[in-house]
C-alpha cells in the first residue's frame, strides 16, 4: 500500500531448491509423481498432491480428459465437479485496478501523476473515514499513485494470484481479496491514520498469506517460495519510506485466517473443504474486526 507496492525478489540458501523449468526461482514445492521442484507457476495441484506440468498433463490424458500440449490442468477432487478457472478473477481485479488508475490519470495531472475527484473520493484518510466515508477502507484497495506503484501491484498481483485462484476457487478467492484488502486498510488507518493511503498492495499480501497456507498444506513445510515473498517484502514495507507496513501485515493476516478458515484449521482442504458455520465465522469476524479496529483509531479526527 502506500507509494511502493509489493515486490518478488527470490532468495538463495543453503537447502534452498530451485524449480526444475525456472532455476532462478527458488521453491519449496515438489511434484507429488516424480519429486522434482516447482514453482507456483509450474505447479499444478491434483488430487494426490501437486503435480509438475508433465505430469498434470499425462495424468489428464490417463482420465480421458487430455489438454492441449501446455495446458494447465486445475485441482479436481472425487465426486466433484472438473474446475478450470483461468484465473478470471485475477484479470477481472487486474483490468478494474488498470481501469480506475486511468481514470485517475485523466483526472489528475498526466499517466504518472493521478488525482482528481475519484482519487479524493477513494482514498484512504483518517479524518475522512471517521466522518462517515467508510467505503474508502475499500475503493482506496483501487487507487495507486503511479506507474511503478501500479506496475509492480499488478505484476505481483498476476503471478501470485492466478495459482491461489486456481487452487482455491473463484468464490473463495474473491472472499479473500476483498477480507484482506479491508483489513489491510484498517492496519494502514492503525499505523498512521492522518497519513493518505492506496494500493492493492494489503490485499495482495493477503494473497501471500493464502499461498503460505497453501504451500505448508501440500508440503509441510512453512520456509518455502511464499514464506521467502513474505519475508523480503515485509523487510522491504520496514526499510523503505513510504510504504504503509500497517497495510501489509493487516492484509496478510487477514489472508493467513480466511485460509486457515477454509480448511478448518487443518481438518480439511482449502479448497473443497465445507464453508462450514466456523469457517464463515472467522471471516466475517476478520471483516469486522476490521471495521471496528479502524473506527476505534479515526474516532475523534473528524
Amino acid at each position: 500500500m502506500n507509494a511502493h507496492p509489493a515486490r518478488l525478489i527470490g532468495m538463495s540458501t543453503a537447502e534452498t531448491k530451485y524449480c526444475y523449468r525456472h532455476p532462478d526461482r527458488p521453491t519449496g514445492l515438489s511434484c507429488s509423481e516424480c519429486g522434482r521442484p516447482i514453482c507456483t507457476d509450474c505447479m499444478t495441484a491434483g488430487p494426490v498432491g501437486l503435480r509438475c506440468p508433465d505430469h498434470a498433463t499425462a495424468g489428464a490424458a490417463r482420465r480421458g480428459r487430455g489438454p492441449g500440449r501446455g495446458a494447465r490442468v486445475s485441482f479436481r477432487a472425487p465426486a466433484l465437479p472438473h474446475r478450470r478457472t483461468t484465473a478470471l478473477v485475477t484479470k477481472i481485479l487486474i483490468g478494474l485496478n488498470v481501469a480506475v488508475y486511468l481514470i485517475t490519470c485523466v483526472q489528475g495531472n498526466g499517466l504518472n501523476n493521478p488525482g482528481g475527484s475519484l482519487f479524493d473520493k477513494w482514498a484512504l484518510f483518517g479524518p475522512y473515514v471517521a466522518r462517515g466515508d467508510w467505503w474508502r477502507l475499500m475503493t482506496s484497495a483501487f487507487l495507486h499513485e503511479g506507474l511503478l506503484h501500479i506496475g509492480f501491484n499488478m505484476a505481483a498481483l498476476w503471478f501470485v494470484g492466478g495459482p491461489v485462484e486456481e487452487y482455491l476457487g473463484r468464490f473463495r478467492y474473491v472472499l479473500l481479496y476483498l477480507v484482506s484488502g479491508l483489513a489491510g486498510s484498517a492496519g494502514a488507518l492503525f499505523q498512521s491514520p492522518l497519513s493518505p493511503t492506496v494500493g492493492a498492495s494489503g490485499a495482495i499480501f493477503g494473497i501471500l498469506g493464502a499461498l503460505l497456507v497453501i504451500e505448508w498444506h501440500e508440503t509441510g513445510r512453512i520456509m518455502g517460495t511464499a514464506m521467502t515473498w513474505i519475508l523480503i517484502n515485509l523487510v522491504i514495507s520496514f526499510t523503505v519510506p513510504g510504504i504503509s507496513w500497517g497495510g501489509h501485515i493487516g492484509g496478510l493476516i487477514a489472508g493467513i485466517l480466511c485460509t486457515l478458515a477454509y480448511s478448518r484449521f487443518g481438518r480439511g482442504h482449502s479448497a473443497y473443504s465445507r464453508l462450514g458455520l466456523v469457517a464463515i465465522s472467522v471471516i466475517i469476524g476478520v471483516a469486522v474486526l476490521s471495521v471496528a479496529s479502524a473506527y476505534w483509531k479515526v474516532r475523534g479526527l473528524a
